[in-house]
């Protein structure tokens, strides 16, 4: 599709990229209907991708963590921000790195030389309680001297199991505030991130729907990339946030288990 151009609302789906916290869980709670949607879907015989920002588990544990609650994916069906990361830094040789991962996640990147002085990139993901002043201001000092910083996505909030938890973005940009300069975001909304899932579908981008409980990274992020987007009223959305963003979903269903229906209904149109 040109750039510019609208898509067409009524043309079917033929694709999808999953969110998969608060469209498909909760914690360790599965959203009702989760389970249905994808055997349905792949009874149906549509491509999909699982696609995340999160950072707290590596590929291998999601995909753990889903099994135990009775979800069966497959490892070559999930795009991560983790997995992103490493594959850019895997594509500038061997970058030295200062590390704000969990300790679960660190060694993933354990053939990247440490410096905890004056790396070539300080990664940031989700640490949890851990942030404090000292680790801000030590990156904040690494990056006045020439660091550059990855964030691997700089969510707002998400959503517990308790209610919502404030996220990276927004120690990610104070960052960016005192140092004047600008992080990388490698996963959601990422145009890269988006395109790397879309090209193991093999569709036209216009063919494909992002199907998400976040406004911006995940509605927002697809329809940059020209595709659709589908918001589940469940996970992180809060409808009056929604109201205040500038993005508007393409679609808005009450949760996952809407999905069949709603493509159902576009295939008849």
């Amino acid at each position: 599709m040109k750039e510019g151009m609208l898509m067409p609302k009524n043309r079917s789906i033929k694709g999808l990229l999953l969110d998969m916290d608060g469209v498909l869980y909760v914690g360790n709670q599965l959203i009702d209907g989760a389970r249905e949607t994808i055997e349905w879907l792949r009874y149906k015989g549509i491509p999909f991708r699982f696609i995340t920002n999160t950072t707290t588990r590596t590929p291998e544990s999601l995909i753990a963590k889903l099994d135990n609650i009775h979800l069966k994916i497959r490892a070559e069906e999930v795009f991560t921000a983790v997995t992103a990361t490493l594959g850019y830094l895997k594509g500038r040789g061997e970058p030295s790195c200062h590390l704000l991962l969990r300790d679960e996640i660190k060694p993933l990147f354990n053939s990247f030389p440490n410096d905890a002085d004056n790396p070539d990139y300080v990664v940031i993901g989700d640490i949890g309680a851990t942030w404090n002043y000292e680790n801000l201001n030590k990156v904040f000092n690494m990056l006045m001297r020439g660091s550059k910083l990855i964030c691997m996505h700089r969510n707002k909030f998400w959503q517990g199991e308790d209610g919502l938890k404030m996220d990276i973005g927004a120690f990610v940009a104070a960052l960016e505030y005192v140092s004047d300069k600008s992080a990388l975001v490698i996963g959601k909304p990422s145009p890269a991130f988006f395109q790397q899932a879309l090209q193991s579908l093999d569709l036209e981008r216009d063919e494909v729907a992002i199907l998400g409980d976040d406004i911006d990274s995940d509605i927002g992020g697809g329809q940059a990339s020209d595709m659709r987007g589908i918001l589940v009223k469940t996970g992180k959305y809060r409808e009056d946030y929604v109201s205040r963003s500038s993005v508007r979903s393409d679609f808005i269903i009450e949760s996952i288990k809407e999905l069949p229906r709603l493509m159902e209904d576009l295939a008849g149109g």
